[in-house]
């Protein structure tokens, strides 16, 4: 719990705790620093899961460009042409009409 610190450096500590701040004075500061150590475990904490995001972003961004990469490979070893590729087809602003474009992004009829 508290590293290398053993029990009988831990009473020493406490000890002289109580003789600088005093009986009256040491619940008080027992409780700033608990709170100030839970606040830099929880720092910590969301600083290490932001990290972790990023790095999970990064690998999905690795992935997803491998990916693409290998799917225009794949294209031109069937001897298409990543401009002409099969029309994308999406739905316009009201979700109604299909529109398909070419891979220019013009409309096909």
């Amino acid at each position: 719990m508290f590293g290398n610190i053993g029990f009988p450096e831990l009473l020493i500590i406490l000890a002289i705790a109580l003789l600088i701040f005093g009986p009256k004075k040491l619940p008080e500061v027992g409780k700033s620093i608990g709170k100030a150590v839970r606040e830099f475990r929880r720092t910590s904490d969301e600083i290490k899961d932001r990290i972790e995001e990023e790095i999970r972003a990064s690998e999905f961004k690795d992935i997803k460009e491998d990916l693409k990469k290998d799917f225009t490979l794949d294209k031109k070893d069937f001897g298409l042409d990543t401009k002409e590729a099969a029309p994308d087809i999406s739905r316009d602003a009201a979700g109604e009409n299909e529109v398909k474009k070419n891979g220019e992004g013009q409309e096909v009829s």
